[in-house]
């Protein structure tokens, strides 16, 4: 069992050791400037709503003794996928309604199932699971049907990541003695290394139309976002800091890339604090959007660019939650 498959799906491995190896015990996603919701979000009220301290509205979607994260949008808006271990201790995939509301299981296994990505026609939803023995891509029919396995290695593979036109997944796997970034085609055929790189790299997330995929990497030497053309060429790195940065989420609309960033550890938790945070798609512009004493990680983007579920332990325990980005709650400003 591989000691980097953690809950995060993204680079913490060194700062959240410890994190990492409790985690794989339990395991080894347009603004158009308007103030209207996205599809099939009225209000996105959930259990609770607060202001942080940068000014944002939050909304809590789930309030669960286990854990429940990884959270990804279906394309309409309407509903967010998840995982979680509510059912027992393993973790299934769980489908709600954006508000939080109409809670259903769409798994029930034995092992473990986790970090779910929506497919671009809203029929599918990929994600990764222990089923078989060790850590593959399945997917599965929205309404829970069909499951059917599109990898199959002694290796694991993680975090699946749809690209646009719905015809390839991206994904990464340890299959070559380090994480590199696959593709392949959505029926599991013509796999294909991207980066094929000594360093670590992992949590894809293709650009809108198609054209790029940015992941994280330790490649220089700490965990930054690169990003690089959808055929594994021309790589080039967005992020620049003495921190861990990981798991990017780049925005329907084009303009931004999210992600978690260990930067603004607080002494007064040994360090460990890892924050949502945005920048333009080109790296500059750097800018917090939590400010929290607890993790905030693992960020996916609404359709319209509007809104970001992330998981957060803000609880002492990992819980969904939602942060208005740009419109009417934060004083209709981009960040």
């Amino acid at each position: 069992m591989d000691a980097k498959q953690s809950v995060f799906s993204g680079r913490m491995w060194m700062v959240l050791k410890f994190v990492s190896a409790f985690c794989v015990a339990l395991l080894i996603s347009g603004c158009d400037g308007s103030n209207s919701s996205p599809v099939g979000i009225s209000s996105p009220v959930g259990i609770s709503t607060e202001w942080n301290e940068e000014g944002y509205k939050i909304h809590r979607l789930t309030d669960n003794a286990g854990t429940d994260e990884s959270p990804s949008w279906s394309p309409d808006g309407r509903s967010i996928a998840f995982a979680s271990s509510r059912g027992g201790e393993n973790r299934d995939i769980y489908v709600m309604d954006s508000s939080g509301d109409n809670l259903r299981r769409l798994t029930n296994h034995t092992s473990q199932d986790a970090v779910p990505s929506w497919s671009p026609d809203g029929r599918s939803i990929a994600f990764a699971s222990r089923r078989d023995g060790n850590n593959e891509i399945y997917v599965i029919d929205v309404d829970g049907g069909n499951v059917r396995r599109l990898t199959n290695h002694s290796a694991w593979d993680w975090s699946p990541s749809w690209s646009p036109d719905g015809r390839s997944i991206a994904f990464f796997s340890n299959r070559d003695d380090n994480e590199d970034i696959y593709v392949m085609d959505a029926s599991g055929d013509n796999l294909r290394n991207l980066t094929n790189h000594i360093g670590d790299n992992n949590d894809p997330s293709w650009s809108p139309d198609g054209r790029f995929i940015a992941f994280a990497s330790d490649r220089d030497g700490n965990d930054e976002i690169y990003v690089m053309d959808a055929d594994g060429s021309n790589v080039r790195r967005l992020t620049n800091h003495t921190s861990q940065d990981g798991d990017p989420s780049w925005s329907p609309d084009g303009r931004s890339i999210a992600f978690f960033s260990l930067r603004d550890d607080s002494p007064e938790i040994a360090g460990i604090n890892p924050e949502i945070y945005v920048m333009d798609a080109d790296g500059s512009n750097v800018r917090r959007l939590t400010n929290h004493n607890a993790w905030d990680y693992v960020p996916s983007w609404s359709p319209d660019s509007r809104f970001i579920a992330f998981a957060s332990k803000r609880d002492d325990n990992r819980d969904v939650y939602v942060i208005e980005v740009f419109g009417r709650s934060n004083r209709g400003r981009r960040p």
